[in-house]
């Protein structure tokens, strides 16, 4: 009996259980590769408010927008291994910059631990309300008649925006011309303006400029037509490849973050998805929240870099 007293209390003095005991200890920092006010901000700031509430202590929303997430995940990765920092992590980060670049100041595999995947939404192709593409047919002919001549707006080199359009254009057999933003309001009036032919986005991301009939949407890329918008047509129905684009992010720490610590925040994070104030903004932000396992958050990990490999191998997207 006294030997096991003794383990006992041995126990509860290790480090593992005193980080579970305390944790948060402090704030805890959101960091979200994108600029405040489009979609995965709404979404992250809608989730730090139950987790604050729930943990006693701030969360703070750390916007890092540019580079794909690269600076942003490099800095993460630098933070101590406590969970006091969590990453909203998309393809781009987790999936697509691996296949892009010889050096990164991470290594997604190594470096983070997966908590859950956080949602996915259904990409538009958008023209600006005057450009001389006002269909895709017009686009896809274009295209045709004058190789790498259509340009589409992205936000980067291996960004959700690029690899899905990418991806039509390969299905198409067509040539097109990426033309990279810092930030999507930059981008969006660019397209509006008809300095850049179209890109593609999410309903909600544009609704402002929707709503002012500055953009014509051309495209949904789903098997099916969006409730909320049924008068745009699929990308089969509208003469492209029935291909689709659904951009995705998870929500990741620090590896060799205590076990204790990350069984907490899985579960705190999964009571947190499930509030209806969090599943009403998401679902006004134009996405689906699909909370899951850290495998679920693999598994899609995985399929997305033997999706878009092909893409890489074949020069559709810049290796560096």
């Amino acid at each position: 009996m006294r030997r096991r007293s003794v383990l006992a209390g041995l126990a509860a003095a290790s480090p593992w259980a005193r980080a579970a005991g305390t944790y948060p200890g402090r704030a805890v920092r959101l960091v979200v590769p994108y600029s405040v006010g489009v979609g995965p901000d709404i979404v992250a700031r809608s989730l730090a408010e139950p987790l604050a509430a729930e943990w006693g202590q701030p969360v703070l929303v750390d916007n890092r927008p540019g580079g794909s997430g690269i600076v942003a995940f490099g800095e993460v990765r630098r933070t101590p291994p406590d969970g006091h920092t969590i990453f909203l992590a998309d393809t781009a980060t987790l999936c697509v910059n691996p296949l892009l670049h010889r050096s990164l100041p991470y290594d997604p595999q190594h470096d983070l631990v997966p908590l859950t995947l956080l949602f996915h939404a259904t990409f538009v192709l958008w023209a600006g309300a005057g450009n001389r593409l006002r269909s895709m047919a017009d686009l896809l002919q274009a295209a045709r008649q004058a190789p790498g001549q259509v340009s589409y707006a992205t936000l980067g080199n291996g960004h959700a925006s690029h690899v899905a359009v990418e991806t039509l254009a390969d299905a198409a057999g067509v040539q097109l011309l990426p033309v990279p933003f810092k930030d999507a309001g930059t981008l969006m009036a660019a397209v509006a303006s008809a300095q850049v032919d179209f890109t593609a986005f999410s309903v909600n991301t544009v609704a402002a400029l929707y709503a002012a009939g500055r953009l014509r949407p051309l495209a949904v890329a789903a098997r099916q037509r969006l409730a909320a918008q049924p008068q745009i047509p699929t990308l089969a129905e509208a003469g492209g490849p029935p291909v689709t684009m659904h951009p995705w992010a998870g929500l990741v720490t620090v590896a060799g973050t205590p076990e204790p610590v990350l069984e907490r925040l899985r579960a705190d994070l999964a009571r947190a998805l499930q509030q209806p104030q969090v599943r009403a903004r998401a679902e006004q932000a134009g996405f689906e929240l699909t909370p899951s396992s850290p495998q679920a958050l693999v598994d899609r990990m995985q399929a997305d870099r033997a999706l878009y490999a092909p893409l890489v191998a074949a020069g559709r997207i810049a290796r560096f």
